[in-house]
């Protein structure tokens, strides 16, 4: 358990040549990425990210032509096509330092306009933003953490930088999912209000069983991550289904992209 790339990391470092990736499509891709001399599957070919899917290669080639200026940087979550597109790839923990490692004052940053927004207030940088976003965030309200701090006055509000800069305001701290898995454990406090997809609760009160952990609204849900279930794992080693190709060129740009991050 872990995110999407850290998930990718451990399948690069494994000796198994086979990988299932119990999640989405990007997050499959990115195995593949890092390791193209094993087999990544995805148990359910229809699992996409909508965020990842608010981009277009057309797109992001225009928007490069307009300001030739600037450095793409990716935001992990994104198909292999747009890490290939992109000078650079990001996640939600280390953004700032990406941001801030180069030497560009202008940055075109895609697809999460929310996440953007977040790395510019943290930055001197100058950034465009995509109009990209992640719906189970987006539908996180302030309203939202209000009524889930008056039900738990006690309770540290953590909320992922996917979120709206509104909500990020009302939070104490603002972290990555493994982000606010280590901050659980080292914070004095002993109750939480999670500010991201619910299924980190999961793992929260597992690996945190002293603590008490709520979700910040009833909604943070993600569809397509609760696709893949037990049967379609079996089906996918029974069958060695649904392999993901990428085509080399796309794969060695994607690679460097993710590298390059990786590096810093």
């Amino acid at each position: 358990m872990g995110d999407s790339l850290d998930l990718s990391r451990q399948a690069a470092a494994t000796d198994a040549k086979v990988i299932v990736f119990c999640g989405v499509h990007f997050m499959a891709e990115s195995a593949a990425i890092l390791s193209p001399e094993k087999t990544v599957l995805l148990p359910i070919k229809e699992a996409s990210c909508p965020l990842a899917e608010m981009i277009t290669l057309s797109e992001l080639r225009k928007k490069k032509k307009e300001n030739p200026q600037a450095a793409v940087v990716c935001y992990v979550n994104s198909s292999a096509k747009m890490k290939a597109e992109s000078d650079i790839c990001c996640t939600s923990a280390n953004g700032i330092e990406v941001v801030n490692s180069l030497k560009e004052e202008k940055i075109l940053f895609i697809p999460d306009e929310h996440l953007g927004r977040y790395l510019e207030s943290k930055t001197n940088k100058n950034f465009i933003l995509w109009k990209g976003f992640c719906p189970t965030h987006y539908n996180l309200l302030p309203k939202d953490i209000l009524r889930a701090k008056e039900e738990h006055p006690r309770a540290k509000v953590l909320v992922h930088p996917e979120c709206r800069l509104s909500v990020i305001d009302l939070a104490d701290e603002t972290l990555s999912t493994n982000g606010m898995l280590e901050y659980a454990k080292e914070c004095e406090a002993k109750e939480f209000i999670i500010g991201t997809e619910m299924g980190l609760i999961h793992r929260l009160k597992k690996e945190v069983s002293s603590k008490n952990f709520y979700p910040a609204s009833e909604n943070l849900i993600c569809p397509s991550m609760k696709l893949i279930t037990l049967k379609e794992v079996a089906q996918s080693l029974e069958k060695m289904r649904y392999e993901i190709k990428i085509p080399i060129g796309v794969r060695e740009r994607a690679k460097k992209s993710l590298y390059g991050m990786l590096e810093r």
